[in-house]
């Protein structure tokens, strides 16, 4: 058989399944726009746990989270602890894959943009104890209408509280397991 004639096969059967589902029942058993890769234990890791000290201690933030591969998998970027625990699995951006794989960090000021809440984004390789990248860190810093930080301000303070944390990461498997 044809490519050709597999890919025509492939077209009618789409139009068929098409014309006899309704849109609306189409539209209730598509995916979500977001599905997950990855889903979390059902206990707190120990990323969750940083995650949540991050954001007690620095009020200043909008959210911070942490992303990578999960132990086991390959090429499954998503967040794995934060802020936003609804958000937790899903995948990551491409500016995310980049910033993990590259080893960069991205600073996106965000100015003129209409979010729903003004914010200034840092992202940053995340490092373990040993000084190796393991991940990502973003943290999001809320912006005050009469804000005179810069993005050397921002910069300064992420990289910081960044490398405050990498002290605590003994390893990336580390992040994974119970937290205590």
């Amino acid at each position: 058989m044809k490519i050709s004639d597999i890919a025509g096969l492939i077209i009618a059967a789409t139009l068929a399944t098409s014309s006899v589902i309704p849109a609306s029942a189409q539209t209730a058993t598509s995916a979500p726009a977001h599905a997950k890769n990855w889903t979390p234990p059902a206990y707190k890791i120990y990323a969750q746990t940083l995650a949540d000290e991050v954001m007690k201690a620095h009020p200043e933030l909008l959210s911070f989270t942490l992303h990578g591969v999960p132990p086991g998998l390959d090429k499954v970027y998503t967040m794995f602890a934060g802020s936003y625990p609804d958000r937790i699995g899903n995948p990551d951006d491409p500016d995310d894959i980049d910033v993990i794989v590259k080893g960069i960090t991205s600073v996106d000021p965000r100015w003129g943009r209409h979010d729903v809440t003004p914010k200034f984004v840092l992202q940053m390789p995340l490092r373990d104890a040993h000084g190796t990248n393991v991940g990502l860190a973003v943290a999001a810093y809320r912006l005050k209408p009469d804000d005179k930080r810069t993005e050397r301000d921002f910069f300064a303070a992420g990289t910081m509280l960044r490398d405050g944390l990498q002290s605590r990461i003994p390893s990336y498997a580390a992040l994974f397991e119970r937290s205590r």
